[in-house]
């Protein structure tokens, strides 16, 4: 375990952990803890509405992620305006909206969910990397419904902390895992919204056998997200019908020329516009 608490082992994660604790600091410097806490408390998160849109049965639920820029693949839009995007996801039956607010990696900001949060009623997941309470009451006070909280960040007793943080907020938690050991972390946790990551944080490669071989491990009751390395509606049928509930994608829709329209045929099942086969990573 690294002293912040992950599991250590990867420089690309080893160096977005110390960006992000080095940008909590400034954060805590800047706006200190007992007032974001504050703003916290002055609204009520849908963390059980998050829930309902990426488990309810008989339906395929896209969690349809903002995001300008990643590690794997370089800046995704030039021009990002992220209530925009947001906006046509709510139009083409997106479930839930995440939006990536990591700056140094990402090019987020809180800002971004701010204003995804004025602009569409559906559920938000701040999508980040996640090792300290303030940034939950920030995503709190910001307008999340629903935190991202990744087991190869955390050690178990953090892990476990930040899920309780998030509940006693109301907040939805979305537990990230690639391993048998995280999804481990995950359950003993009280976690029950597991995403299973088809791409190795540490190297970025991408793995789609690591979503078939974990949900043989899902706790009764979790529900099930996968994330990562889906390419086809034909994969989306395959995993929903091993149990996936929801789908986090986000690179596909952000380089789609017509975003809505790729949208739209993954949640119809009867749609033809779907994915195709090539080059498409969530």
């Amino acid at each position: 375990m690294t002293p912040g608490g992950g599991t250590g082992g990867g420089g690309l994660l080893d160096a977005i952990a110390a960006a992000v604790r080095t940008s909590v600091a400034h954060s805590r410097a800047r706006v200190p803890f007992d007032a974001v806490a504050r703003a916290a408390c002055e609204r009520t998160p849908d963390g059980l509405g998050f829930r309902e849109a990426v488990a309810r049965e008989g339906a395929i639920h896209v969690i349809a992620e903002c995001k300008r820029r990643s590690p794997a693949r370089g800046v995704l839009a030039r021009r990002y305006v992220p209530a925009e995007i947001a906006q046509v996801y709510e139009s083409a039956g997106a479930a839930a909206v995440s939006v990536l607010t990591e700056p140094t990696f990402f090019d987020g900001a809180l800002a971004h969910l701010e204003a995804v949060r004025a602009a569409t009623s559906l559920p938000l997941l701040r999508k980040d990397f996640i090792v300290d309470e303030y940034q939950i009451y920030e995503a709190c006070a910001a307008g999340a419904d629903a935190v991202l909280l990744i087991a190869a960040l955390l050690g178990e007793a953090p892990l476990a902390r930040l899920v309780r943080c998030a509940g006693g907020l109301g907040l939805a938690a979305l537990v990230e895992v690639h391993s048998s050991r995280e999804l481990a972390a995950a359950r003993d946790a009280g976690a029950d919204i597991i995403g299973v990551n088809s791409r190795d944080l540490r190297t970025l490669v991408v793995d789609a056998r690591v979503c078939d071989a974990l949900i043989e491990e899902a706790p009764p009751g979790c529900a099930m997200v996968a994330e990562s390395g889906i390419r086809s509606r034909k994969d989306i049928d395959r995993l929903s019908a091993r149990g996936y509930r929801a789908f986090l994608i986000g690179e596909r829709l952000m380089t789609a020329a017509d975003p809505a329209a790729v949208l739209r045929g993954l949640v119809d099942p009867t749609g033809s516009a779907g994915l195709s086969a090539a080059g498409e990573e969530a």
